[in-house]
């Protein structure tokens, strides 16, 4: 069987991406291996309709009405290996099957690397967030920590005073220039340059300095590093474009890969990672994968 569009990542983009797809009637197969990026959270903020929902619940109500479409074929495996081949793509599986395509869509997504701070993984998620927009209301203008993970901390810094009062570790990561600091001064943004050694607590977060000191706070923002969550676009030959936090895949503005009949959307193309964007950038390439489609059949 030939599918007109196989989309790899069912999260949020990749299901936004198949649900245009879908109402176009055309056949596509969605495969998924369940790791969405935000599992850790416990709720969703900032999207219009769904906020503070479960982030679980979302994508599983999104996948319900997919499936509604009695095009959709869904396939709860992990992608391992697509080769491109004259009239589109073969994608292979881990449970040793493989599907042909006429179209491609990555929806692969990203992991997270978090900085090495002894209690920092588990609370990831909970006390320790990297979207203000997602999470920040919810800290109910308690003290907020910045932890300084790269030098895109600085930003973190100047926004989160409007969620509360914000203290900026530097953790020996970053030092703010004279210009730097006199906006943060502008801010009412503390400064602390002692070394974070270690997160604890449960309700709130205790942060543990060097000098043994602690500092109480209702939440703390970091910078991750990301990488791809799949080797997929890169086996592919598609071109990277570096974001302020790691490698993108390159899109056009039809969200076309550099790898004719591959498209790109979600977290894996843009250093956003919130649900709304992922929604918003999976319908964008959805439809124009069909009219990819559409030139397709009348060339």
């Amino acid at each position: 069987m030939t599918f007109e569009a196989i989309v790899i990542g069912g999260s949020y983009a990749g299901l936004s991406a198949g649900l245009q797809l879908a109402r176009a009637r055309r056949k596509i197969l969605m495969i998924d291996a369940g790791l969405r990026r935000n599992r850790f959270a416990g709720h969703s903020h900032g999207f219009l309709g769904q906020d503070g929902r479960e982030p679980g619940q979302i994508a599983d109500e999104a996948r319900r009405q997919l499936m509604a479409y009695p095009s959709v074929e869904w396939l709860a495996q992990s992608a391992i290996g697509v080769k491109k081949e004259a009239g589109g793509f073969i994608v292979s599986t881990q449970d040793g099957r493989s599907f042909h395509g006429l179209r491609l869509i990555l929806a692969t997504g990203v992991v997270d690397e978090l900085p090495g701070i002894p209690g920092l993984q588990e609370r990831w998620g909970k006390q320790v967030f990297h979207c203000p927009y997602c999470h920040g209301y919810e800290l109910n203008g308690g003290p907020i920590g910045v932890l300084a993970a790269s030098p895109g901390a600085i930003h973190h810094a100047m926004m989160l005073p409007d969620w509360g009062p914000t203290t900026f570790f530097l953790n020996q990561v970053f030092e703010p220039d004279s210009e730097q600091l006199a906006g943060l001064a502008a801010r009412g943004v503390l400064l602390e340059r002692e070394a974070v050694i270690a997160m604890g607590g449960d309700t709130q977060i205790n942060i543990t300095l060097a000098d043994g000191r602690v500092c109480k706070l209702a939440g703390v923002f970091t910078q991750p590093r990301t990488r791809m969550a799949s080797p997929i676009a890169a086996a592919l030959g598609c071109e990277f474009e570096e974001g302020p936090t790691g490698p993108f895949i390159k899109v056009d503005a039809m969200r076309e890969t550099s790898v004719s009949g591959v498209f790109a959307c979600g977290d894996a193309t843009v250093a956003a990672g919130t649900v709304a964007i992922a929604v918003g950038e999976g319908a964008r390439t959805g439809s124009a994968v069909h009219h990819s489609l559409i030139y397709r059949e009348v060339r």
